[in-house]
């Protein structure tokens, strides 16, 4: 099975190819929510390298909300033009890391913070949100490791780890019943704050 990957939640983007005739390709690149050309080059370059995928999965946070949008819809707009199938993962289970369970944390903006539990590349707990003073709380006795993909002063000791677009390709070629919600959405942590038009 020829899989394509794209993985844009986090500072650092990444591309993944996997092919069982062939050995797995990963690209990494700086992600700028405010600029995706260096996405759009590496996909350019792997499309040509390695041609059309059988099947697209996508990283769908939580994390940067533009950066997954942009994920989202190049692989819809990949599938249409190529016929693959298409599979949305949580990037947390695609965290860098070797433990077989850990805890990620991460900054949800507006003085709050998200924390989830990943048992075996499966979210098992959360993604849930609390304020600062109720994730100090949260914190203190876990016993697996704590992930985060960039410095926080409320997890001084935590591993700084990003999401991989190779370990979402991992996932899905290693997962037979897998279940894709047409359209794909980001993972949301709060409902969305909509403003309207004043009359």
């Amino acid at each position: 099975m020829k899989i394509l990957a794209l993985e844009l939640s986090s500072p650092e983007g990444s591309i993944a190819w996997r092919d069982e005739d062939e050995a797995p390709f990963l690209v990494r690149f700086p992600n700028d929510r405010k600029h995706s050309g260096v996405f759009f080059e590496n996909l350019q370059s792997c499309l040509k390298r390695f041609g059309n995928p059988q099947w697209v999965v996508v990283g769908l946070g939580p994390g940067s909300y533009a950066g997954t949008r942009i994920a989202i819809a190049c692989a819809s707009g990949l599938v249409a033009a190529c016929g693959a199938q298409l599979t949305g993962l949580t990037s947390l289970g695609a965290m860098e890391v070797e433990a077989s369970e850990y805890a990620v944390i991460g900054d949800a903006r507006r003085q709050s913070f998200f924390f989830a539990r990943v048992r075996e590349r499966l979210c098992v707990e959360g993604p849930l949100l609390f304020p600062e003073a109720e994730m100090g709380e949260r914190l203190r006795g876990l016993t697996c490791p704590l992930v985060t993909t960039q410095p926080l002063p409320l997890a001084p000791d935590a591993i700084i780890a990003q999401p991989s677009a190779l370990i979402l390709a991992q996932i899905s070629a290693e997962t037979s019943d897998l279940v894709t919600e047409n359209p794909l959405e980001p993972i949301y942590l709060r409902e969305p704050h909509i403003t309207f038009p004043k009359r």
